[in-house]
């Protein structure tokens, strides 16, 4: 299965090609700090091959401290990306940097007990299609 996606600003594509094994909903400190939300939602394969399709120059890594936790970016709007991780051993893709739907479901939380204060309960919020009214 061939996968496509790009970041915010559309200077940098890519695709996979190959299945995701798992996609994990992750709590931890660095993954909330990453994403700026939550949790981060990211899909994983150790063996589906990346291709940037345009923008690779603009590509960035991030690991912090060296400790195996890493992020890549697009240089331009700050979008994550994939990555690859463990001396090429695994593929991670960003759910939302997806430009098609998502195959699977969530696998799963994980580091559940770094979890933000605010998100219990979150399923029973008013949802909307747009910004409600009067909202700037």
């Amino acid at each position: 299965m061939k996968y496509a996606g790009s970041c915010l600003c559309g200077k940098v594509a890519f695709e996979v090609d190959g299945e995701f094994e798992n996609f994990y909903l992750c709590h931890c400190e660095r993954c909330r700090k990453d994403t700026g939300s939550a949790h981060a939602a990211n899909l994983f394969s150790s063996t589906a091959t990346l291709r940037w399709l345009r923008g690779e120059d603009l590509v960035r890594r991030f690991d912090f401290n060296g400790t195996g936790h890493i992020k890549g970016f697009c240089a331009e709007c700050g979008s994550a990306l994939p990555n690859i991780q463990m001396d090429g051993a695994l593929l991670v893709v960003p759910a939302g940097s997806l430009d098609c739907d998502v195959p699977i479901r969530p696998d799963a939380h994980i580091f559940c007990a770094n979890r933000a204060n605010w998100d219990d309960g979150l399923e029973n919020l008013p949802r909307f299609d747009r910004l409600p009214d009067g909202e700037a």
